[in-house]
């Protein structure tokens, strides 16, 4: 296979799309050695601080792993990357869709969501369930305007995912609506049920309020549960 020398401009970063894009498509395989340095500074034409600089990057992302021999395995990055990567499997030639990707982050977000919600149930403080009610109370003012919604939504889920107590749901949360995975790009028809039940958003809060935990879990679960796609076309959006 040829390669095209990449630009000047940003060559680690360059350097390190195009070596993930190749992790990810499985060439080359996990377990098996990445390229030499010298070999991927002469393919591309680069020097070795710029490869240097890339593979220290596919390390953090736990896309390879350097040994202390200095030999430089592929991971099986479906059982050693983070969330951190989900930006760049988006973005990759390679892997998951935009669709699937979108499909399976509002899928975590429902889990994340429902449950953060039954802990706010049972740990928030008194002053952040009045907060929440508020919020909810403020939502059921909004107009049509789905995106107006959707930053409306955000803020009254912050507050849930904040009265969970619960730090990595509040970090997950701050990755799905941050824009490292693709939640953001879900199409508004998509998400139209859930935004404008504006009842639904005030009888969770209720139920929060009322410290009715598994109410509000099942709740929140049917409510999150809308915007998640029936099915993945070929190409195009989720629907």
């Amino acid at each position: 296979m040829s390669s095209l020398p990449v630009r000047r401009e940003a060559v680690s970063d360059q350097l390190y799309a195009v070596l993930r894009d190749r992790i990810l498509g499985g060439t080359p395989p996990p377990g098996s050695p990445l390229t030499a340095e010298r070999d991927l500074a002469a393919e591309f034409g680069v020097n070795r601080h710029a490869v240097r600089e890339a593979v220290k990057r596919l390390q953090q992302a736990r896309l390879v792993e350097v040994s202390h021999g200095g030999r430089t395995l592929v991971l099986d990055w479906r059982r050693t990357a983070g969330l951190d990567l989900a930006l760049g499997i988006a973005e990759a030639d390679k892997g998951p869709t935009i669709a699937e990707l979108t499909r399976d982050a509002l899928e975590m977000r429902v889990c994340v969501g429902a449950d953060a919600a039954r802990l706010c149930a049972l740990r928030c403080s008194d002053q952040a369930a009045s907060a929440i009610m508020e919020s909810a109370s403020r939502y059921a003012v909004q107009g049509p305007d789905l995106t107006e919604l959707g930053e409306a939504d955000v803020a009254w889920w912050r507050l849930i995912v904040e009265g969970s107590g619960n730090l990595a749901y509040l970090l997950a949360f701050n990755s799905l609506v941050s824009g490292a995975l693709p939640v953001v790009q879900a199409p508004d028809a998509l998400r139209a049920g859930e935004l404008l039940d504006v009842e639904a958003h005030v009888r969770l809060g209720t139920l929060i309020a009322a410290r009715e935990p598994r109410a509000a879990e099942r709740l929140a679960r049917e409510l999150l549960s809308r915007s998640v796609p029936t099915e993945i076309p070929e190409s195009g959006e989720p629907t």
